[in-house]
């Protein structure tokens, strides 16, 4: 009963820490219902079965965690790449440093815009993926963001974006506590390609919205900043129509508590689905992937995959579900998590799950850990290969199936190009 009451009050904690913002009436009511769902559930507790291996109270602490910002010369990623740049400082929109808010077939605003106006797209998404995804497990950091969010974007894809949407998160304060929401909505046969990086904040609490229409196509990848103390919960909901497609990737190098919650929704027939990761934690880190994915539709295919390097004390945790509702059939669910421990203090802690309610399936899931081959680093170093850059080299092997998710070998080649520098300047 003790733990129950102190969920509820750190929830009224949070709602008054925070004036709710106005806005058109149907965003108003999105708020309100938010706000009721999170006084409903209480805030997150370590005593919650999906908490139980993140300890939640730095996330929803009055005093926001101070956070160095890391200077570094190397060029942010996705710099290659023709894109349109809207980027946030401290988690606050800075238009002088963004390019102009125009892209065929796109249409975009600031969230602030669309939650005032009368009639709105964004009024069928706005809470109510996060709304959808609430049970059978509650997410109350995500309804805290949807009560109170006033930065981010409304985005509308009517057709095949010209250019990629890069949002980037840059930081000046340390002392940051960052609230951004993302809404987007891709109409029937619509694609784009959206990218995020940056450290956001000292701690920052995120939520993507995603309503993927038939044949429509979403392509994320996410890099996240290098800060080694900031902390984060992201939330991406999405719903899934006929044949779909959608497909999100994240690296993260860094930073003392991340949890990046993933929850899909099969809602039409023949779409597709996949969620990865690569994370690379050196000491006081934690890192915690969880996803739930529901299949309530036929012939949907799902893919979780997940590779985690833990070194010096760091900790992993993978928490993922898949589940078959009734008619769901041909249905084909896979899951992988693994961990390469390169040490005896660092700790990977998995939860595995399906729950299935049809009979004409196809679902699995595997999650190991343990060290580095010692079969593989004697037969390089014999060649004449130092023992680190065989560690490095072997270590770029174990995450490479989780970055093989990424469509874009450009980005894929970035991507690896950034996790072998994380590495030499470890072993340096």
């Amino acid at each position: 009963m003790a733990v129950i009451q102190a969920k509820y009050d750190a929830a009224e904690t949070l709602i008054a820490a925070r004036s709710q913002p106005e806005g058109a009436a149907w965003a108003v009511e999105a708020r309100k219902g938010a706000q009721a769902r999170l006084r409903e559930m209480g805030a997150p507790h370590r005593r919650d079965e999906y908490w139980k291996y993140t300890n939640p109270a730095s996330l929803i602490a009055a005093d926001t965690p101070r956070a160095d910002n890391f200077e570094t010369s190397e060029t942010r990623p996705f710099e290659m790449l023709d894109r349109l740049r809207l980027v946030f400082i401290d988690g606050v929109f800075d238009p002088k440093q963004s390019d102009p808010l125009a892209l065929e077939g796109v249409e975009i605003e600031p969230l602030s815009t669309a939650l005032n106006a009368d009639i709105h797209w964004a009024s069928s998404v706005y809470g109510v993926l996060e709304a959808n995804g609430q049970k059978p497990v509650a997410r109350p950091l995500a309804a805290l963001n949807t009560a109170q969010a006033v930065q981010g974007f409304a985005i509308r894809v009517t057709g095949k974006a010209a250019r990629v949407i890069s949002l980037i998160y840059l930081r000046s304060s340390e002392t940051a506590d960052a609230m951004v929401h993302n809404v987007i909505k891709l109409e029937e046969g619509a694609d784009l390609t959206l990218t995020e990086n940056g450290p956001v904040a000292a701690r920052a609490n995120m939520v993507l919205e995603v309503e993927v229409a038939r044949r429509a196509a979403f392509h994320h990848i996410r890099a996240q900043g290098r800060d080694h103390q900031r902390q984060a919960a992201t939330h991406m909901f999405a719903r899934l129509n006929t044949e779909s497609s959608f497909k999100s990737f994240t690296l993260t190098v860094n930073g003392k508590l991340t949890r990046n919650e993933a929850v899909i929704e099969f809602t039409g027939d023949d779409a597709h689905a996949t969620v990865a990761g690569a994370c690379g934690g050196d000491g006081d880190f934690l890192h915690d992937d969880t996803v739930f994915i529901t299949h309530d539709a036929v012939n949907c295919e799902s893919r979780q995959v997940f590779k985690k390097v833990l070194r010096n004390g760091a900790t992993g945790v993978f928490q993922g579900k898949i589940l078959v509702q009734p008619g769901a059939q041909k249905t084909d669910g896979y899951q992988l998590s693994k961990a390469l421990l390169l040490d005896d203090d660092s700790n990977f802690l998995a939860k595995p799950e399906l729950e299935i309610y049809a009979d004409d399936v196809a679902c699995s899931h595997g999650s190991t850990c343990g060290e580095i081959d010692e079969n593989s680093l004697f037969y390089l170093t014999s060649r004449g290969i130092p023992f680190a850059c065989a560690q490095d080299m072997l270590t770029l092997a174990f995450l490479n199936e989780a970055i093989e998710e990424i469509e874009d070998p450009v980005i894929a080649g970035d991507i690896r190009d950034r996790l072998a520098a994380w590495m030499e300047r470890r072993t340096g």
